[in-house]
């Protein structure tokens, strides 16, 4: 089945307002830029966007966040976005919290099919109100359900029409858990190659997982936070 768009826009077509989205990404490595970009442009609203963070002011998840197009944020670090905060204290968006071992975990529940699962983190904390707590072992555990999405948007190095993809290094991190956990899972390829193209072996989201796949024109790339050391 040939999955190629031709553009973020005809990818991102479907999206309502309303709509439940997860954004790979972590920081500014591996976000998809293109969708985001689209997103601003067709100027859906009342987002809720899972993602480990909430980008920068003006860039990643902070383009839609200045737009005012986020209800609710459900994210693991918010710490390097001052609209982010704004809003936050203001009461105009609503934030969920959660440990990132457990965003990652109920992440991969969902894509496995696993309704709920067991964890120690946040036990004795606000996180724990009106969970399910339960002992295992002389331990204290807490519930936490898995979290899925209308659409999951990620980016990868590599893609063939089919959808099968392939990450550079570190920015597969949230994204092949997001593809398996989205309802339509669409995905953004700096390289889009031939079905045969691609090592069997070497594929990290089988094309199963992403319905929609497309190559976008060029990647800032940029970096959330440059650290340098003078030497003499």
């Amino acid at each position: 089945m040939n999955k190629t768009m031709s553009n973020a826009d005809e990818a991102i077509r479907d999206i309502q307002d309303g709509a439940t989205l997860m954004l790979g990404g972590f920081g500014l490595c591996g976000i998809p830029e293109a969708s985001i970009a689209a997103l601003v442009r067709k100027g859906v609203k009342n987002l809720t966007c899972i993602s480990n963070n909430a980008g920068v002011d003006d860039f990643g998840l902070g383009l839609l966040l200045k737009t005012r197009q986020i209800k609710k944020m459900i994210s693991s670090y918010v710490g390097e976005n001052a609209e982010f905060e704004r809003q936050l204290l203001q009461g105009e968006l609503e934030v969920d919290l959660v440990p990132q071992g457990t965003l990652a975990t109920r992440i991969q529940m969902a894509g496995m099919g696993i309704p709920a699962f067991f964890t120690p983190a946040g036990v004795g904390t606000e996180i724990a109100e009106g969970k399910e707590i339960r002992e295992f072992n002389g331990k204290q555990y807490l519930m936490e359900l898995a979290l899925s999405a209308d659409f999951a948007l990620i980016k990868a190095w590599k893609g063939d029409r089919y959808g099968n993809l392939v990450f550079r290094k570190t920015t597969r991190n949230f994204s092949t858990s997001m593809a398996r956990a989205g309802k339509i899972t669409i995905a953004e390829v700096e390289q889009l190659v031939e079905p045969g193209e691609l090592d069997p072996d070497q594929i990290h989201v089988p094309g199963i997982y992403v319905h929609r796949i497309f190559q976008a024109d060029s990647y800032e790339k940029r970096i959330e936070r440059r650290t340098v050391q003078l030497t003499k």
